[in-house]
């Protein structure tokens, strides 16, 4: 295909390049890393990863997205995309730097103010202040606003009384309490002069330096989990716990020492939406993560596939290689595009993260660019670690028998990423955050929906109703068959590779899927239905919708990728951008003949066209998995290194 593998690695590593190859160069130091969650002891496992984690902190990877006067680089883009690799070793160490240097210091950083930062911020990046970040409770995970944790101001004393009123809000699944941890960024409910403010982030400290439990608070361990057990997940309690006034982190809202609480932000939802902001940053990191942990199985999969023989034609006396097999290559060759697809997709919103949060705008401007990243690093979260669960399982079942051995590193992938589809947000509730987004948005577009916007819209839809009714769809399609809108007039799959009718297939169905909502929550209220019996009859439309259009937000980013890839690129970026694009069409293929948008004949040639482009694909699929630049520590396992067993 004369494809510079090292080309493609440059254009995929795209601006923040050194970032990542420094973090590269740090997980080949340590090819041990694969196999400590195997090998070694849970406490054992768990302080070798607290030495990773100072090591890289010592080497400054995490100080690269604070401000200079801590320590940092202010440079976000490169923070995540170091993080992102991280992904690349072992996922226990990313994890508890995503808790540590993401979530803790982060904290600090957009909800504290500058006495916070000169007093705890540089220890925190460096880790010599190791913390917790401690939000979910047992009672409550999705639900934030809703926790039960306390804090409640004593004017006598000028303290908060932390406390944990119930068993249900016990805080729990909480990463660094159970071993490591000596502080804790506990969000909990305030209470000044009897009356609640809502969920407010405050500084508890939790060990002595010792490493001994401080009064007041319990600490215990979840146990062993699925995966991921090198992060000492741990449990907190806390009985009347006094912290100084000061421990409240006080971007948002003041308490003074006559205790009147005061904050910029008046609205109570507005200030606590504003407050959970720290949490995008989780999700833009945990999302890249997730694709990242794809490629590691993607890259050992795609080179067994291609070393490994079995059966092969009657006679012959060699067995075929798996991946000439056609269902070899329509198992791994579609994720291997989707991996590069939200790759793509994942590099546009690390871009866009690091523009909205770099400079400390305000405004209406910046409120709306803010809910608008919100609902991308949502919805990208969902769709990447969604992603990694399937095409993990499906490269550990593409590896046979070797796949399930732990030396070959599928099983620990599978076991430690599991999690990834419900922390920092659970999948579901994350696409119902993006569809409602999508619903306000489109509220706005009709103004309020006055009666004469809202008889345009209906008689809009109506229209729409009646040509879907009268499958003059399939006519249009038809039309599309015969007049092919590419110069090849002799080629029967004229169009199916043209960029405009898939982004517009997707386009129409984000839109069909957002209205008919619309469409229904209208109906319901109108009809005088309580308005959250409403929402509840129509969520799993909801969240269809919601993705549906993450699903149109990722295929863009690829189209516009392959634009702007180098010449020497193009044609195997577009290969590749087809069989993803063709493939997300094909898995919805159901819709689009029910909704009139495929005619049966269209559809089929869909499938035949995803085969060809497997088999396109097929010549440079390891050239594909080598441009991930995953570190040879992380992958030489023995299924794919010949000399170990030949």
């Amino acid at each position: 295909m004369g494809m510079s593998t090292t080309a493609m690695r440059d254009y995929l590593d795209g601006p923040h390049k050194a970032a990542r190859d420094a973090v590269r160069a740090a997980l080949a130091e340590h090819a041990d890393l694969k196999d400590l969650a195997v090998q070694l002891p849970r406490d054992e496992y768990r302080d070798r990863v607290l030495d990773l984690l100072l090591e890289s902190a010592a080497a400054g990877l995490p100080a690269r997205g604070y401000p200079k006067e801590y320590g940092g680089e202010a440079d976000l883009g490169g923070f995540i995309a170091a993080f992102e690799t991280l992904a690349f070793g072992d996922l226990s160490l990313m994890v508890k730097a995503g808790v540590q240097f993401g979530l803790f210091a982060g904290a600090i950083l957009h909800l504290g103010t500058e006495r916070h930062h000169e007093r705890y911020l540089a220890d925190a990046i460096s880790g010599r202040l190791l913390g917790c970040f401690a939000m979910t409770e047992t009672g409550h995970g999705s639900n934030v606003q809703a926790l039960g944790t306390t804090a409640t101001y004593d004017d006598a004393t000028g303290e908060f009384v932390v406390h944990t009123p119930t068993a249900a809000a016990r805080k729990d699944y909480i990463g660094n309490a159970a071993r490591h941890g000596r502080m804790a960024a506990v969000f909990a409910q305030l209470v000044v002069g009897g009356e609640s403010h809502g969920v407010h982030c405050l500084l508890v400290p939790i060990r002595d330096a010792d490493g001994a439990t401080l009064p007041g608070v319990t600490l215990s361990d979840c146990g062993p989990k699925l995966g991921l057990n090198g992060v000492d997940n741990g449990r907190i309690v806390f009985d009347q716990v006094r912290v100084p006034r000061e421990a409240l982190l006080d971007r948002y809202a003041q308490v003074d020492a006559g205790g009147n609480y005061t904050s910029p932000i008046e609205n109570p939802d507005r200030r606590f939406f504003t407050m959970l902001g720290t949490l995008v940053q989780g999700r833009v990191s945990v999302g890249g993560a997730a694709i990242n942990a794809s490629k590691v199985a993607l890259t050992i999969a795609v080179r067994y596939g291609a070393r490994r023989r079995q059966f092969g034609a009657p006679g012959s006396s060699e067995e075929t290689l798996l991946l000439d097999y056609r269902m070899h290559q329509r198992r791994l060759l579609p994720l291997l595009a989707r991996t590069y697809a939200l790759h793509f997709a994942q590099a546009e919103l690390v871009q866009e993260f690091a523009r909205v949060f770099s400079a400390d705008r305000v405004g209406e401007r910046d409120e709306h660019d803010r809910r608008a990243l919100e609902a991308q690093a949502a919805g990208t979260k969902a769709l990447g670690t969604w992603h990694a669960t399937e095409t993990i399982q499906l490269c550990r079942e593409a590896c046979g028998g070797a796949g399930y051995l732990a030396e070959n590193r599928l099983a620990t992938l599978k076991a430690d990423t599991d999690v990834f589809t419900t922390f920092e947000g659970d999948n579901t509730v994350l696409l119902q955050l993006v569809a409602k987004g999508l619903l306000t948005d489109y509220r706005r577009s009709f103004g309020e929906l006055d009666p004469l916007g809202m008889a345009r819209f209906v008689a809009a839809q109506a229209v729409e109703i009646a040509v879907e009714k009268a499958a003059l769809r399939p006519l249009i399609e038809r039309l599309r068959d015969v007049v092919p809108n590419r110069s090849d007039a002799g080629d029967p799959d004229a169009g199916l590779r043209d960029d405009a009718y898939h982004s517009g297939l997707l386009r129409y169905r984000e839109e069909h899927m957002l209205s008919g909502v619309a469409r229904r929550l209208k109906a319901g209220v109108d009809a005088g239905d309580d308005a959250f019996d409403v929402f509840n009859r129509c969520q799993d439309h909801v969240i269809a919708a919601g993705r549906a259009h993450v699903d149109r937000v990722v295929l863009e980013a690829f189209q516009s990728a392959v634009q702007e890839a180098p010449d020497e690129l193009r044609p195997v970026l577009q290969d590749l951008y087809d069989l993803h694009a063709l493939v997300t069409i094909e898995a919805e293929r159901a819709w689009y003949l029910e909704h009139g948008r495929l005619s049966p004949g269209r559809s089929k040639a869909i499938t035949a066209l995803v085969n060809d482009l497997c088999a396109t694909v097929r010549p440079a699929a390891v050239d594909l998995v080598d441009a991930f630049g995953v570190p040879g520590a992380a992958v030489d396992v023995p299924i794919v290194v010949p000399s170990q067993h030949e």
